[in-house]
């Protein structure tokens, strides 16, 4: 004990010597209590197969000048900066200046902010400063609501992970077998993301052990509860030690985030994050008059345009998604489905297509949606409208990242138009009408055509 007092300052936090060297942090509110002292990172350990890379032992000896200047004084330590640098990334957003120093606190929080504004990093940085990589115990979990999230939060830990061989990840969700996981459990990971069914699975099963975490992250809470995960969430909860830090991140605060926050948070920073400036998405909104009839044509149309080079087709149901992508697919465009009914292996051959950019359009449902984070989107198209108006945020949301413009397209029938209403009340603004002449050719207000060439 009397060199945990040494190695740290009298606020609790590692002392400069430790940072430079890259230590593990034990600070915080809570933890502190029940964790031991910080240590140097542990020795590199032989690493399984992983999907992830890990730094070669010339980069991790590279002891080069790295331009993260954004991130000084948030007392975030140089392999992770390192991991920022590589990223891309030189400045917080504003979500990680307000939320990275409450953390690294032990502070429980509840983060609104829109989608896109980098939560993953904004908690992924405090959790690696406070992971201890010879610990073989899981010490922190995030729950996401669908499995792409869960997938695209692994693979942003990992590269926050990069210049830190020690940290193991596993990534659980359901649709994989449940075999594979288990062999990423026998590594013992620090930390797990996972989607709250599969992660009570195999609490259940007792391949997956919590009683030793001391940070819990809920990211799109309000989703996540809104798709009927609450008692699943609870049961989780109400498994790991009271003393253990809580996070949630959520779009809006609906009455379910609030209740869990109520139950299970102590004393929570509240964290509201206003998609102006920065952070709002450059995003320009389209609204597109057109009968039922008309509709796939004036889709069509869209795509004939070909201005647009990855595109979000979004419809409300399953039978929708794949009907809109059987069609295109026979009309010679590249497309293809992601709903509920596709088989995982099948999802994640699509979504790896989606991203590297060798899939132009990809058509899908609302829930299978959540947590594709792609900054080349460039334009989405509603094909319906959502039935709620959250949903349309999230829909354009997927455009627009990374500072990049991005469009949106709704295809808005008579019938739709009641519902169109009731979102722009929700979201405050109000998109440009475009509308189509008698020779089907596709004009602003001003009687301008939309595209130069078609």
């Amino acid at each position: 004990m009397a060199e945990e007092t040494k190695a740290k300052t009298p606020e609790g936090k590692p002392s400069a010597p430790d940072r430079e060297a890259g230590a593990s942090r034990a600070g915080g509110r809570r933890r502190s209590s029940r964790r031991r002292s910080p240590n140097k990172r542990a020795a590199h350990r032989p690493q399984d197969k992983d999907l992830f890379p890990k730094a070669s032992p010339e980069e991790m000896q590279d002891d080069s000048p790295i331009d993260t200047t954004g991130f000084e004084g948030m007392d975030i330590s140089r392999a992770v900066l390192r991991a920022l640098a590589r990223m891309g990334f030189h400045e917080p957003t504003a979500i990680q200046r307000q939320t990275i120093p409450l953390m690294m606190q032990g502070q429980d929080i509840i983060g609104i902010a829109p989608t896109g504004t980098g939560k993953t990093c904004a908690f992924g940085i405090p959790m690696l400063e406070y992971m201890y990589p010879d610990d073989p115990q899981v010490q922190e979990l995030v729950l996401a609501p669908t499995r792409e999230l869960a997938v695209q939060i692994g693979e942003e830990l990992n590269k926050l992970a990069y210049y830190i061989p020690e940290v193991r990840i596993s990534v659980l969700y359901g649709g994989q077998p449940i075999g594979r996981q288990m062999d990423q459990l026998r590594r013992q990971p620090q930390i797990i993301v996972g989607t709250p069914g599969r992660v009570l699975d195999h609490m259940e099963r007792g391949t997956l052990r919590l009683d030793a975490v001391h940070t819990l992250v809920l990211d799109e809470a309000d989703e996540m509860l809104d798709m009927g995960f609450i008692k699943d969430v609870c049961r989780i909860i109400d498994r790991i030690p009271k003393d253990r830090q809580f996070v949630m991140y959520s779009a809006t605060t609906s009455q379910d985030v609030m209740t869990i926050s109520w139950k299970y948070q102590h004393e929570p920073a509240q964290i509201t994050v206003q998609a102006v400036n920065e952070n709002r998405p450059q995003i320009k909104q389209y609204v597109i008059p057109v009968s039922r009839e008309e509709k796939y044509d004036r889709l069509e149309y869209l795509m004939d345009s070909d201005v647009y080079h990855r595109v979000m087709i979004f419809s409300n149901t399953k039978f929708m998604a794949h009907r809109l992508c059987a069609m295109l697919q026979k009309n010679g465009f590249d497309a293809d489905e992601l709903h509920g009914d596709i088989p995982q292996s099948r999802r994640s051959e699509i979504m790896a297509r989606f991203k590297k950019g060798k899939l132009p359009i990809l058509v899908c449902t609302d829930v299978a949606a959540r947590g594709i984070d792609v900054d080349d989107v460039e334009a989405v198209i509603n094909y319906d409208l959502p039935n709620e108006n959250e949903y349309y945020l999230h829909r354009i949301g997927r455009t627009g990242r990374a500072h990049k413009h991005g469009v949106a397209f709704t295809l808005m029938t008579f019938a739709e138009s009641v519902r169109m209403d009731e979102i722009l009340k929700y979201m405050k603004s109000a998109p440009d009408r475009l509308h189509f002449d008698d020779m089907d050719i596709l004009r602003r207000e001003d009687g301008s055509p939309f595209f130069e060439n078609i």
